[in-house]
């Protein structure tokens, strides 16, 4: 049972303010675990730029009582941590006095600081701390891209002379210190959660201990009702879904579109939020949809809850991410809704699809590449029903809960021991 379990749950945002498939999942094993009987709170980082800071407490609430959000502002990125240190400690130490968890499952560093481990294993000596790798920030100071910040290249490896040829005011020694630093906190966490075999391997040559490493998908709640039926008309709209981003490779969907349309009476939707990008990549995808003669449409944002029913409304699902992904969620909704991705075959992604079984592949940062995987979408008899027969049922939200509350309870009886 768990009813007597007690977890909270630290993200870096939340769902109502921010839609990135880390808030999105936290969020969802936070409710999943909760509809299993276990007693269940969500705080999630706020900043500036997603609502207007309160007076006094570092907290604010949303939502219900149990749910709430933590102010962040000055933040370093580059070592992970709260420019304030341990000034978060206060209020900290009210919070897990007055909810008294069992188990800390962080989601994220961004915003919460690499400190906190240290503060929570000081407050909460019995209580187990897991902690979910959701993407790469930890290993690349370039927000995790692993990409070469001169010629956008995929990168295998961290390594100090890798990483100050990205960074080349930074000395090779503060990539050593910041890695020496991460891990030193990291060694307070009792389990790690990886959604990806490859991001796993990726945290092992890291120097996560892999003793503590499990892996377990991610997930969204219990499909309801009918996955989407069949399109019949147009023939060969293609969706680009999640945030609008260089690195998610919406650029390269553009320009893979556009050696299409002379051809083939396609349309490409663009779904999602440029809120957080720069002007100038604002500007330039809105002046590409301005120019596709129509058949480009900057749909906008959307919930979560809206999402099936976009999904509904194209053929093909575009995922031409530029970097190597974890375990995007976008891709298990494409499979839920019998919609067949096309998808960059690297990292996270190519886990994911198998390239023509449920999906396609093109190569990653190749619009001709992609333009080929889209012409092949529409030029091939019988592929979309083929593609979209095969699609997968993902693990579903409870069974994933389930396997974190046995996780949480493993991890607890290894502290338990050690103690």
């Amino acid at each position: 049972m768990s009813g007597d379990l007690r977890v909270l749950h630290i993200a870096h945002g939340h769902p109502r303010l921010r839609t990135g498939g880390a808030e999105l999942f936290a969020h969802d094993l936070f409710q999943a675990q909760k509809q299993a009987g276990a007693t269940a709170m969500f705080l999630g980082v706020v900043e500036a730029g997603d609502r207007e800071r309160k007076n006094g407490t570092e907290f604010q609430a949303i939502g219900g009582p149990d749910e709430m959000l933590l102010w962040s502002e000055g933040f370093d990125p580059f070592n992970l941590m709260r420019r304030d240190g341990l000034g978060l400690l206060p209020d900290l130490r009210e919070l897990l006095s007055a909810f008294r968890p069992d188990v800390v499952h962080v989601h994220h560093l961004l915003g919460v600081g690499v400190e906190a481990l240290f503060m929570l294993r000081r407050l909460l000596p019995d209580a187990a701390i897991v902690m979910t790798m959701h993407d790469y920030i930890p290993i690349c100071a370039n927000d995790g891209l692993m990409l070469r910040r001169d010629s956008g290249e995929l990168c295998e490896r961290a390594s100090p002379d890798a990483c100050h040829r990205c960074f080349p005011e930074i000395h090779q020694s503060r990539f050593v210190l910041r890695r020496d630093h991460l891990l030193r906190h990291m060694t307070l966490v009792d389990r790690f959660v990886l959604p990806s075999r490859f991001a796993a391997l990726r945290y092992l040559g890291f120097g996560l201990d892999p003793a503590r490493v499990e892996m377990i998908p991610n997930a969204r709640p219990t499909l309801r009702g009918e996955p989407a039926g069949m399109r019949r008309a147009p023939h060969g709209v293609f969706g680009f879904f999640g945030s609008i981003a260089a690195h998610k490779g919406v650029k390269i969907a553009i320009e893979a579109f556009n050696s299409l349309t002379a051809e083939h009476d396609v349309a490409l939707e663009l779904h999602g939020s440029m809120r957080h990008q720069p002007e100038d990549f604002q500007a330039e995808i809105r002046a590409a949809v301005a120019g596709g003669g129509g058949r480009i449409r900057l749909v906008g944002a959307y919930t979560p809850e809206q999402l099936p029913e976009r999904l509904a409304a194209v053929d093909w699902v575009l995922a031409p991410s530029i970097w190597w992904e974890n375990a995007p969620l976008v891709v298990l909704e494409a499979f839920r809704q019998r919609r067949p991705p096309i998808v960059s075959g690297i990292g996270g992604l190519a886990e994911l699809v198998s390239d023509g079984r449920n999906g396609l592949h093109a190569r990653p940062g190749d619009p001709m590449s992609l333009a080929s995987a889209m012409r092949r979408a529409v030029g091939e008899p019988g592929l979309w029903q083929r593609l979209r027969d095969e699609a997968p049922q993902p693990t579903g939200m409870d069974e994933v809960a389930r396997r974190h509350l046995a996780l949480y309870r493993d991890a607890m009886g290894s502290r338990a021991v050690a103690a």
